[in-house]
């Protein structure tokens, strides 16, 4: 048994590594193929998570252009943010998903 000071062998990471994979592959074999409807709920759930951080970029770029405008457009810097903050999120729940 190992304690919270000993380094995990390379054996002991292997063999966590090989039951994740199984256990994964027994999940998968168990939930059997997804439908079309996931395939197209998790596009609209991708999607949306794009479309609000731009969204939301956008707006509020406008009310700080509005309030105190100057050389720089926040409109523009915020919504490159809210796209650039919605694909990394896209990116997560994909990564997630595969996983």
């Amino acid at each position: 048994m190992m304690t919270e000071h000993e380094p995990e062998s390379p054996e002991d990471k292997l063999s966590r590594s090989v039951d994740r994979q199984a256990r994964r592959k027994l999940k998968a074999r168990r939930d059997g193929r997804r439908s079309v409807w996931f395939g197209l709920g998790m596009f609209g759930l991708i999607g949306w998570s794009i479309a609000i951080p731009t969204l939301a970029g956008i707006a509020l770029g406008l009310w700080i252009d509005r309030r105190w405008p100057g050389p720089v457009s926040w409109t523009l810097t915020l919504l490159f943010v809210g796209v650039t903050l919605g694909c990394i999120n896209a990116w997560r729940w994909i990564d997630k998903e595969r996983q």
